[in-house]
């Protein structure tokens, strides 16, 4: 679909790739489309409170320089001139990085994280940096449902996810340790992509979860947000990256033949709307031809199916112990200003031995190599993004226990805004094994086509 469309709720997503013919036919310009987004930022920045900061001025600079180099024939990329939110834990030079916390507040990083060199290396233009919960785990920002402004955003890239859901940017950085980048997109009606585990650097992101923390992108669509995805992996590798180049290639749109729908213990909070929206995409996949596996038929799925459980509370152990440092050490030099849901995790990490924390990431090892041997007999893992659409209220950002599994099993993962459920963006996610992101991202293209997307 053209730009300003959600496909199923008639939003504001505005993708970027999908002008590059106009821009190098010369009907429309990278400045252009900034005005465009500055237009819808002026219109709505006051009620969705996507950003903790804005530069307009460096902006339009930046998107001037874009469109001289278009109009030459020499643009830096096909993101040169695409502007980009910053989730407010990635470092910014130019922009001040304050972590959703008092402890940062005005605090500027003196050099980009990795990702951001990158992508402005490309010649995209940071706009702002996005809202936060704080240090990504802990009390919610002041950013609101761009669909519905009395219900969540979702976490913990709330701002990234509301900016790009309602047409504010056609992509925006963010993090996902237990669901902090599928959640929020499905919420607000925008594409989200969790690569594999190390397959993007994480240089210059506040950490959280050494194991668990991933890069990623929101975007407008598929192909932009996996071309930011491998823009940056080109450029700084990953810790996974050098040996396997996840990411290269174009991943145009791939036919599924055999797709698993996964029912795991996040199946038990499904709004029973959402779960006959749900099964309701699903019969329509096999109206298309595609075989969706069911664990009642398929006795592979239904061992994984099993093993899977309990994924959430090894996902949860597992973060709480890690993020002891440096967030213990922040709660003990300044306990007052460090929000309770932070310290309830601290006390629950400070329980966990060293000899249970190696027991976990052993579990870990091993559901992830059970992943990889079901996952080679298929295209893909079907399951619902989040409980259901964005709950009401702000305090809580959603239910993570339809995300927790393909954090920890650090496989790539896509939230597609491909479902609405009471007037409100319901996503779609599509899972696949550690390193198998090219493949999958060709399959969520395909779902994206299919539903008339980008």
């Amino acid at each position: 679909m053209g730009e300003g469309s959600y496909v199923a709720g008639g939003g504001a997503r505005r993708p970027w790739l999908a002008r590059a013919r106009d821009f190098v036919a010369g009907s429309d310009t990278p400045r252009a489309f900034l005005e465009r987004c500055i237009e819808t930022i002026e219109a709505r920045e006051g009620q969705v409170q996507a950003f903790a900061a804005l530069d307009l001025d460096a902006a339009r600079a930046a998107a001037d320089a874009a469109t001289a180099r278009w109009a030459a024939g020499e643009p830096l990329s096909p993101l040169d001139g695409c502007p980009v939110g910053v989730k407010d834990i990635i470092h910014t030079r130019t922009l001040p990085t304050q972590m959703g916390s008092a402890l940062y507040a005005g605090w500027q990083a003196p050099e980009d994280a990795a990702a951001v060199a990158a992508l402005t290396a490309a010649g995209a233009v940071v706009v702002g940096k996005t809202h936060t919960t704080e240090f990504a785990v802990g009390a919610s920002p002041p950013t609101r449902n761009p669909w519905q402004p009395d219900h969540t955003p979702g976490g913990s890239s709330s701002g990234s996810a509301a900016a790009v859901g309602c047409g504010m940017l056609p992509l925006a950085l963010g993090t996902q340790t237990m669901g902090s980048i599928l959640r929020p997109a499905s919420f607000c009606g925008a594409v989200g992509y969790k690569p594999s585990l190390g397959a993007l650097p994480l240089g210059g992101v506040h950490p959280l979860s050494a194991t668990l923390d991933h890069l990623g992108p929101l975007a407008a669509g598929v192909d932009d947000a996996w071309a930011a995805a491998r823009i940056v992996q080109e450029v700084f590798g990953g810790a996974a990256a050098g040996a396997t180049p996840w990411l290269l290639g174009d991943a145009p749109a791939r036919t599924p033949a055999r797709l698993a729908r996964l029912r795991v213990e996040g199946d038990a909070d499904l709004e029973p709307d959402a779960a006959a929206a749900f099964d309701g995409f699903v019969d329509a996949l096999r109206a298309r031809g595609v075989t969706v596996l069911e664990a009642a038929a398929d006795a592979a799925l239904r061992a994984l199916q099993s093993r899977i459980d309990g994924a959430n509370a090894l996902c949860l152990r597992i973060l709480r112990y890690e993020m002891r440092w440096p967030l213990s050490l922040y709660a003990a030099r300044a306990p007052d200003a460090v929000g309770q849901r932070i310290l309830d995790h601290l006390a629950g990490g400070a329980e966990i031995s060293f000899a249970a924390y190696r027991e976990d990431l052993a579990a870990r090892d091993t559901l992830r190599r059970e992943v990889a041997e079901v996952a080679a007999a298929v295209d893909g893992f079907l399951l619902p993004s989040a409980s259901g659409p964005a709950p009401e209220g702000h305090a809580f950002t959603g239910a993570r226990t339809m995300l927790g599994p393909w954090s920890v099993i650090g496989g790539p993962a896509w939230s597609l805004p491909l479902l609405a459920v009471g007037g409100l963006p319901f996503g779609v996610q599509l899972a696949g094994a550690p390193g198998g992101d090219l493949a999958l991202a060709g399959v969520a293209r395909w779902l994206m086509q299919g539903a008339g997307g980008d």
